[in-house]
């Protein structure tokens, strides 16, 4: 394969960004693109604009070595450009589904621009059919104009995004002419996993398939647990077996908590529901899917309510902001969706998350943020774990527990050791784990925890 391409990267937040570095690791000569001056300004610093494990050393590593470079300037980031590669992260619209006007804006604008002979990589998550019709709007504003189209969907996942990228499982490049798929696979030159080479539709609904069965498979997995509690069983252990039955598989994404978020896999389950309501099919399933998602993200509320009678005035501690550990982003994320709840309905919430980056305005509400775990547990009358961050599981809870108005910890994310902390003195409740509200109110939970 050919090593050594110009390549430029439009849309630098995590998936543009985590893509600009990783290309340039492998001999590309890559221009990372973005309308933001302080996005650029900080990448030249070598300052990401989301956190990610490895990335800003991987972006200082690689401006250094003259392999990546960063700028505002559309033309002069795309002129000389064999590959162009959309890589904006498609917004969301109030539904969920994606708001494509960013990403029809940016080709329009891009057009006057592109190289001729240039291949454009569409790795935005977008909706099927969406490369054919960026394709035809290029030929129709430029029809002397050679050029390429192929789709290869984004594949990140988020705190291990490098690795994944530099090794996936799975490789999906979609192409409507054989010499675009070809062009395409010189660019991943470095990826020895499984590579599928199919149409440009089909690549699009590839990704939405991937994304609406682990939908599935999470709301099963906490379906599963829901019961569990009530029966006093370990879902962890079912989910153990389950992985071991062979049709089922150790990958299977079967685990209780909260539910799927951070945007991406309900963006999937949006256009294809979409779909079926267009086409007349019914999806049956993956409306169930959206309704169990919904419901298990009320189940912390839920629970509240039940040891406590009520949520107004009830003092509470949130440790973790972020829809996952191992990234700073906000968007899409339940256990703020749980926060804004509990505010509106007039809890009093301090939060701790050690990376989430958000302005109060980028929320819609005001939130007492606190600068360490402890500060946050103080007084509270119940701590909610809603973020799976390694370090809550180092929390001297022994020592924080004479600072609580009562010790009733729901662990939504299973982080913390459930029995470590029941021996400590605290009314524990994950999700899944055989223990549910009922079951605990033997142990004179709600009456020596309600106030």
């Amino acid at each position: 394969m050919v090593k050594g391409r110009r390549v430029s990267v439009i849309g630098l937040w995590h998936l543009g960004t985590v893509t600009a570095a990783c290309l340039s690791s492998f001999g590309h000569s890559v221009v990372g693109i973005d309308a933001n001056l302080e996005t650029i300004s900080n990448l030249k610093k070598g300052i990401p604009p989301i956190y990610e494990p490895g990335l800003a050393e991987l972006v200082a590593q690689k401006q250094k070595g003259g392999d990546l470079s960063f700028t505002t300037d559309l033309k002069e980031g795309i002129a000389n450009s064999e590959y162009v590669i959309i890589a904006l992260d498609t917004p969301l619209k109030e539904d969920n589904s994606p708001d494509l006007k960013p990403i029809i804006d940016l080709i329009t604008n891009s057009v006057k621009y592109l190289k001729d002979g240039c291949l454009l990589v569409i790795s935005s998550q977008v909706p099927v059919g969406t490369s054919e019709e960026i394709r035809s709007l290029i030929q129709k504003r430029r029809p002397s104009l050679r050029f390429g189209i192929a789709c290869i969907p984004e594949n990140l996942q988020l705190g291990n995004a490098i690795a994944r990228f530099k090794l996936p499982d799975l490789l999906v490049i979609g192409a409507d002419k054989k010499e675009d798929s070809e062009m395409a696979e010189q660019l991943y030159w470095f990826v020895e996993s499984n590579k599928v080479m199919v149409d440009l539709r089909t690549a699009e609904m590839i990704k939405h398939s991937i994304n609406s069965f682990l939908a599935c498979e999470m709301s099963y997995g906490n379906e599963i647990g829901n019961l569990c509690d009530e029966l006093g069983i370990d879902e962890f252990r079912v989910a153990e077996a389950l992985r071991l039955e062979p049709r089922i598989g150790k990958n299977a994404q079967i685990r209780s908590g909260l539910g799927f978020s951070g945007g991406t896999i309900a963006r999937d389950l949006a256009v294809l529901r979409e779909i079926g309501r267009k086409k007349g099919v019914k999806t049956p399933l993956l409306d169930a899917v959206v309704r169990v998602n919904e419901d298990q993200n009320h189940l912390v509320i839920k629970r509240l309510e039940e040891i406590f009678g009520r949520i107004k005035g009830l003092r509470v501690a949130a440790l973790g902001l972020t829809y996952k550990p191992g990234t700073s982003t906000i968007r899409n994320s339940v256990p703020l969706q749980i926060v804004r709840e509990l505010v509106g309905k007039g809890a009093s919430v301090k939060a701790y998350d050690p990376k989430a980056v958000f302005n109060m305005s980028d929320i819609g509400f005001n939130l007492d943020r606190c600068g360490s775990a402890a500060s946050a547990i103080k007084s509270s009358d119940a701590i909610l774990v809603l973020t799976g961050w390694p370090e809550f599981k180092e929390l001297d809870f022994a020592k924080l527990k004479p600072e609580m108005a009562s010790p009733v910890v729901i662990d939504a994310t299973n982080t913390l050791d459930g029995k470590r902390m029941s021996g400590m003195g605290f009314s524990y409740l994950g999700i899944g784990r055989g223990k549910s509200v009922r079951n605990e109110k033997q142990k004179g939970l709600k009456q020596r925890k309600g106030k």
